[in-house]
């Protein structure tokens, strides 16, 4: 068993993870980078530094602790008295974190041990014990943290919760297979059967995730399985598109399909992790 993994949220009393009333882990770690990504936070593997600078209350409140602590001159104050990260500089050392009393800057990304996590599961239970709610282990992608995600299935159906993971698809399919063994529903995203443009979109192709996804029904025919499609502006919102999926998807055993509309809700996301938010055309049409 792999005791520990890198977790960046637990989202409680969730309706839209699978059935019922779940508890939702999400995992570091992210083989793709959707342009549309809502949660940057868990692309890379390692933990990293968030700054919201709305938070910040100034260096003459506070006294500067973050600016003397960093060990790698990162952060600076502008003529408003916020704090500024070089992120040139910046290492994700963390030690800003506990700096802070305004929780300006955030870990995204913790250890934490299948213990910490199903304690949290257990304290959630009398909420979705009698309505079919459960554990969703999410990410990111769950399966770049194979053996966490294996040793994090087996305990909870040690006490008796019912579970289901959200994954991209891409991964290790023997990983896949391992974790199905432990599972009561799959959510598995398939964004697009044109290679090029999900190469384009999401930086890889889609090759692997179709076989995972055809595997995964012939080893488990009667596994629930959700498919999800985000629809996203100028790469797979066309009729044409969306019926290539349904095609794919027909006549496999216990698939249904359900359609994501596009939103822009993580753009503050990305600005925290001094980023540029990829679509960030769409998420000013539209707004934020």
């Amino acid at each position: 068993m792999q005791e520990k993994g890198n977790v960046f949220n637990i989202q409680h009393y969730s309706l839209h993870d699978g059935p019922g009333i779940r508890t939702i882990v999400f995992l570091k770690g992210c083989p793709l980078r959707c342009r549309w990504c809502c949660n940057p936070e868990s692309q890379n593997t390692f933990s990293e530094l968030s700054y919201y600078d709305d938070y910040c209350i100034g260096k003459k409140a506070c006294g500067g602790d973050c600016q003397r602590k960093c060990m790698e001159q990162a952060i600076a104050f502008s003529t408003e008295g916020k704090a500024v990260i070089n992120r040139q500089k910046c290492n994700n050392c963390l030690v800003c974190v506990d700096a802070c009393p305004a929780n300006a800057f955030k870990s995204e990304g913790i250890e934490r041990s299948v213990k910490d996590i199903l304690d949290i599961v257990e304290n959630d239970s009398i909420f979705y014990r009698k309505r079919s709610g459960g554990l969703t282990i999410s990410g990111g992608e769950p399966l770049l943290q194979g053996e966490f995600l294996i040793s994090l299935l087996q305990e909870a159906k040690k006490l008796r919760f019912t579970t289901a993971i959200e994954t991209c698809g891409y991964g290790d399919y023997q990983v896949l297979k391992e974790a199905a063994g432990y599972l009561d529903m799959i959510l598995f995203d398939i964004k697009s059967m044109d290679e090029k443009k999900h190469v384009q979109y999401t930086g890889c192709s889609n090759q692997k995730i179709l076989a995972n996804f055809e595997t995964l029904c012939r080893d488990f025919p009667t596994l629930p399985k959700l498919v999800r499609t985000p629809v996203i502006p100028c790469f797979n919102d066309t009729p044409e598109e969306l019926l290539a999926i349904e095609v794919f998807l027909k006549d496999k055993l216990k698939v249904t399909h359900e359609k994501l509309p596009y939103h822009c809700f993580g753009v503050g996301k990305y600005k925290a992790l001094g980023r540029q938010y990829p679509m960030e055309f769409f998420s000013n049409t539209i707004g934020s």
